[in-house]
């Protein structure tokens, strides 16, 4: 099991968390709520959510999964999505842990979740080494995220953008290249689709991810 989550502070961000929560009601309808219906639809068994913020997915699981544990560091986001659990159609248990130490024993997991979480953890490699852990042999982690752009322009401007972004943005980096990294952490990639999608009507679409892979058997 991982280690103890005794300090969550470094990863409170109570000026993001409510903005973020007044914003994904209009970012689901949008587009945000069928995406992360296609991301669920096939996970079945014991599911691990990372980072659910407001608890957006929890209405969207399908039945063939038993139970959800989802960890939320932020204080505020934690209580939204305490609340959303509630009414959830699959049992729901939300517990303040960061995605860097999982509190779930090695294999426990048929897949793990990451749903527009991966762009703010301090180090990519050391969450998905600790995804690998929790997931058995075979399972699944089922990935949506924004990534950096594919056209070399745009790309620079978000490195540029980055550093002031991640201050006032719980973190967030607009510029990392998910798909790679998910790769270079030991997942096989199984199945994706990258898309530009727009969060707002006065912000342009950005390059998004979608997609499953697999822990190796061995």
């Amino acid at each position: 099991m991982g280690a103890d989550n005794s300090n969550l502070s470094r990863l409170q961000h109570p000026r993001f968390a409510r903005a973020f929560a007044r914003a994904v009601g209009k970012m689901n309808r949008r587009g945000g709520t069928e995406h992360r219906r296609t991301l669920l639809a096939a996970l079945y068994g014991t599911v691990i959510e990372i980072g659910p913020g407001d608890g957006s997915s929890f209405g969207l699981y399908p039945a063939a999964v038993t139970r959800v544990l989802a960890l939320e560091p932020d204080d505020y986001l934690r209580g939204l999505a305490m609340e959303a659990a509630a009414s959830a159609p699959v049992p729901v248990k939300v517990v303040a842990a960061a995605a860097e130490q999982i509190p779930a024993d090695d294999g426990s997991a048929d897949a793990v979740v990451a749903s527009l979480v991966l762009c703010s953890v301090a180090d990519q490699i050391v969450v998905l080494t600790e995804i690998r852990r929790v997931l058995r042999p075979g399972g699944t982690l089922a990935f949506y995220e924004h990534v950096r752009s594919g056209h070399r322009l745009l790309a620079k401007a978000e490195d540029l953008l980055t550093p002031a972004w991640g201050a006032i943005a719980g973190g967030c980096h607009p510029n990392r290249d998910t798909l790679n990294v998910i790769t270079a952490a030991g997942f096989s990639i199984r199945d994706y689709r990258r898309f530009g999608f727009a969060v707002h009507p006065l912000v342009p679409p950005v390059a998004h991810i979608l997609g499953h892979a697999t822990r190796p058997e061995a």
